[in-house]
């Protein structure tokens, strides 16, 4: 058999970075609006039901199907169609919602609000179907190789997408909303154009697969959709719990980040704008300031899982660990007055939980790779969940509150770097399209009950006070919809001990090393 691109690391790796850029966009414009909430609740009178309400329209489509329509797509006519069908709805949904928000539509508060929601409606139709059209295209290249870290790097991307969005959108919109919509729709088409240089190596590859297959006499396996493969998925016993893990944690998860902004402001007193003595200049720029610690803070993530794993001796593994620490060090030193500004600011604070799971996921990436313990770490991910919100929603001690944040990165990075490769254990690799599909539409009835349901219950919860909240006269109290969140954490672990014991039955082996020594 003849070598092949993905038998090259570097070409691995830029393929990775290609195909990740939609993943960085994509969730930018998903969860920047975070960082513009009490924007738009005093420049265009939008309370937190329907800000809920708009955001919650993100699931619409795909909790009637659309994810799983798009993986049967995917599986049948594969990664390069379906990525720019799915990639040009999510970037035409962004335009709409780009638009509807600087009045384009009309000015009227109900005129936005209907043209938000199909904005977003349209974005979410094609955004989760990138998704696993991105994993999908990691998977085909990686697999075998570094698919753990692979996968966590991956998600790197997108959750340093969350991190600037949220933290850039307040400094992007200044005093209105527009800009900052606009700029992140602008984005998911940069990042189109990446995707479209992508599909030159993937056709590629193809080319040299089909020419291993032939030269060693064996046939393509057959491609073609079968209902009764979708059948089997989700009467897998490992399979619904690892799916229904997943609509329980990121629950829990994606719909608090959209409000920890706020929450932080109302709870804790954090500063809703930004202090000049929190910006970092580059260049003359402060965002261009802020985009490159954000990428510095990347860099280490990634250095740290990475270029240890590379060492040949335990000794060069060590010392490279404690270069990369003390550089790292040096860094944060260096910065500790923009940092210490940013810890007590809503928006800069919530983006570093996304940051965190940038160092942190693509080590427990690597440690699946090598050690296992993939249904193990899904168990303790979901314990560390229900502390981050019990110090968040009971208890009012900022320092406190600081540790629970911390809780929150590290169990956001945990259970995704053990859960998405343990999918592609359970499931065979021609079926991974519609078995992440399905995982992703279940996750999307949570997100959109959580989503609108969060501020819907916290207007509730403070409807007494809504008129004075609003005109900037009283904070929010955030206790109850949070403690929701919770119970969800519970739910969680209950779903990841069934997951270990079903795979204790079935054999997939979560538990084990993912990396063939």
């Amino acid at each position: 058999m003849k070598k092949t691109l993905r038998d090259t690391p570097a070409m691995r790796w830029l393929v990775l970075v290609l195909v990740s850029s939609l993943m960085f966009a994509t969730y930018w414009f998903y969860d920047f609006m975070g960082g513009i909430k009490g924007l738009m609740n005093t420049e265009l009178g939008i309370t937190s039901e329907e800000f809920g309400r708009i955001i919650a329209s993100t699931t619409i489509a795909n909790v009637f199907g659309m994810i799983i329509i798009g993986g049967i797509i995917l599986d049948k006519w594969g990664i390069r169609i379906a990525g720019l069908v799915f990639g040009g709805l999510a970037f035409i949904g962004a335009g709409i919602t780009a638009l509807a928000l600087s009045g384009f539509f009309g000015s009227d508060k109900s005129d936005m609000l209907i043209w938000a929601m199909g904005g977003r409606l349209i974005f979410g139709s094609g955004l989760e179907v990138v998704c696993v059209v991105v994993t999908r295209t990691v998977v085909k290249w990686f697999k075998g190789y570094e698919l753990a870290l692979a996968l966590a790097v991956n998600m790197g991307f997108g959750r340093l997408g969350t991190a600037l969005g949220i933290s850039l959108s307040p400094d992007l919109a200044g005093s209105t909303v527009s800009p900052a919509v606009s700029f992140a729709a602008v984005l998911i088409g940069l990042s189109l154009i990446m995707f479209l240089i992508y599909l030159i190596f993937d056709i590629k590859l193809d080319k040299q697969n089909k020419a291993n297959l032939l030269s060693s006499g064996q046939q393509a396996d057959d491609e073609e959709f079968h209902f009764s493969d979708l059948l089997k998925l989700v009467t897998n016993k490992s399979f619904i719990f690892i799916a229904l893990l997943c609509v329980a944690f990121y629950s829990a998860v994606f719909p608090f980040i959209q409000y920890a902004p706020d929450l932080l402001v109302n709870k804790f007193g954090f500063t809703r704008d930004l202090p000049d003595a929190g910006n970092f200049v580059l260049m003359g720029s402060a965002t261009l300031g802020i985009v490159f610690i954000y990428l510095t803070l990347f860099a280490f993530g990634l250095g740290f899982s990475m270029i240890p794993s590379k060492m040949k001796s335990a000794q060069g593994k060590y010392i490279s660990l404690l270069v990369i620490f003390i550089l790292f060090g040096v860094f944060v030193f260096g910065l500790r007055d923009v940092f210490t500004v940013w810890l007590d600011n809503g928006a800069k604070t919530t983006s570093l939980i996304p940051m965190g799971t940038i160092l942190f996921t693509p080590i427990f990436g690597s440690y699946v790779d090598r050690k296992g313990k993939a249904a193990s770490l899904m168990i303790l991910g979901s314990f560390l969940l229900i502390f981050a919100h019990l110090s968040l929603s009971v208890f009012n001690n900022v320092f406190l509150g600081y540790l629970g944040l911390v809780s929150l990165g590290v169990a956001f990075s945990l259970v995704p770097a053990a859960m998405w490769p343990s999918v592609a254990r359970i499931v065979a690799e021609s079926r991974l399209g519609t078995a992440y599909a399905t995982m992703f539409t279940v996750q999307n009835w949570g997100l959109m009950a959580f989503f609108w349901g969060i501020g819907a219950f916290l207007d509730f919860t403070n409807r007494s006070n809504l008129d004075k909240i609003l005109a900037n006269e009283m904070p929010y109290d955030y206790t109850w919809p949070i403690l929701v969140l919770a119970i969800v954490g519970v739910i969680s672990i209950f779903l990841a001990l069934q997951l270990k014991k079903a795979d204790k039955e079935q054999g997939y082996g979560l538990e084990l090393p993912s990396v063939k020594n």
